[in-house]
């Protein structure tokens, strides 16, 4: 049996409470940049394995410009 995956919005917002609570009191910096790091590099791994591969499909799906997935892909370390 098969159990409804919980919603991203939600994995992303308990996790933040994680985090705030983990800091006991101290304040977050960078945060931001932090969080756009954590979710993309496993979106680009995701899109480009569906995509076997292919920068310009992937490019399409993501809704961005092939030499932006690019300058992304060697930022994550992935090229």
């Amino acid at each position: 049996m098969s159990t409804t995956p919980t919603p991203i919005d939600q994995c992303v917002r308990e996790n933040l409470q994680a985090y705030f609570s983990d800091l006991e009191g101290e304040e977050p910096h960078s945060m931001h940049e932090m969080l756009i790091k954590l979710v993309e590099k496993p979106l680009l791994e995701v899109v480009m394995q569906k995509a076997q591969g292919n920068q310009s499909k992937a490019a399409e799906w993501l809704g961005i410009n092939r030499n932006t997935l690019r300058r992304k892909l060697t930022e994550h370390q992935m090229l």
